[in-house]
């Protein structure tokens, strides 16, 4: 196996253990044994369980952010890019539960790049300005749109996690009744929401 064909056996390999039990949960004896290696070689690879952690997060991150930018920058009115958008988390958690798993984890590692969290914010500043049009379109505050896109993301994250292990109804009508639920949400919104039976 040359050098490369091994880093990535490595990374495969912690992939899977990172997904089941963690980071804490996670020994580099453990990756090693299973990849057919001395300790040394994950040590020569990564420089410990941290650096390897950081390439896996930060190969995951690249995959759901590429996929994500690519929904949200498609043609097509708003509704179609909130679809699009929705679709595209749902294919990455079907396409890669386990990196879903490790990223929804969310450890920080110190020195590690983009992070599970920056990415979320990434895509709810992305969200965020086609809400800040669709709120000035119908004479709504569009200085709220940062707020309501972080609600949109978030909603959609965790139907995401629960759809993981659920994996029921199929991804098409998961998407169809998150969108049915953010856009008409969207669609209802009042001026200037109160709540109500408090003083």
């Amino acid at each position: 196996m040359t050098g490369t064909e091994r880093r990535e056996q490595l990374i495969e390999v912690a992939r899977g253990i990172f997904a089941d039990r963690g980071f804490d949960g996670t020994a580099i004896e453990e990756v090693a044994h299973q990849a057919g290696v001395s300790k040394p070689v994950v040590y020569e690879h990564f420089g410990g369980k941290e650096g390897l952690y950081a390439v896996v997060i930060d190969r995951e991150v690249n995959k759901l952010l590429t996929a994500m930018r690519g929904a949200l920058t498609a043609d097509g009115g708003s509704r179609e890019l909130v679809e699009n958008a929705t679709v595209a988390l749902l294919d990455y958690i079907e396409s890669s539960p386990d990196g879903f798993r490790i990223l929804v984890r969310d450890i920080p590692i110190r020195g590690a790049g983009a992070t599970y969290q920056s990415m979320i914010g990434d895509i709810a500043t992305r969200v965020e300005g086609i809400l800040a049009d669709r709120f000035k379109e119908h004479g709504l505050n569009s200085r709220t749109a940062p707020m309501y896109a972080q609600m949109l993301v978030g909603m959609v994250v965790m139907v995401g996690q629960w759809w993981l292990g659920a994996r029921k109804p199929a991804k098409e009508i998961v998407a169809a009744h998150l969108v049915n639920l953010a856009w008409h949400g969207l669609e209802g919104l009042e001026v200037s929401p109160q709540l109500r039976g408090r003083p």
